[in-house]
């Protein structure tokens, strides 16, 4: 069960993640965010491929990294970092654009971990899971850094 944090919504995690030069570089965007879930998006470029044409790896992981710690966020509160996530390929990525869905799977007092899948999206609208992540996250409320 996650709970609501005051003052984080929609608008600010959008605020927070364009803060990110990396996030604009790649041109992810939030297009959900609320009570322990998030979904971070990313239009697939040729820029954005590697050799075989298929959405490069890297982009993956930052997806999964970046929805895992916005949901997370949701639940604990906007500061907090990746502890650590692990990624599972399941096939190569293509079509027109990546869907990184992330939701808590237990929060805490100041970790949560969270599951997330990545799965392209086609001309048609049709989703295909490409990875599976899951992530552990840290409050870090000022005192660690």
């Amino acid at each position: 069960m996650t709970t609501h944090v005051p003052g984080f919504d929609l608008s600010l995690a959008r605020e927070v993640l364009d803060s990110q030069p990396f996030s604009r570089l790649v041109g992810a965007r939030i297009s959900a965010f609320e009570d322990g879930e998030a979904v971070l998006e990313v239009d697939i470029r040729d820029d954005l491929r590697q050799q075989n044409g298929f959405l490069h790896g890297g982009v993956l992981s930052y997806a999964a990294d970046n929805a895992i710690t916005f949901a997370a966020g949701s639940a604990l509160g906007p500061a907090v970092l990746t502890a650590g996530f692990s990624i599972q390929y399941v096939r190569p990525a293509t079509g027109r654009s990546l869907l990184a869905r992330a939701s808590v799977v237990h929060a805490g007092r100041r970790q949560a971990v969270v599951r997330c899948d990545l799965l392209t999206v086609d001309e048609d609208g049709t989703e295909t899971l490409c990875a599976v992540a899951q992530g552990t996250v840290l409050s870090v409320n000022g005192s660690e850094r």
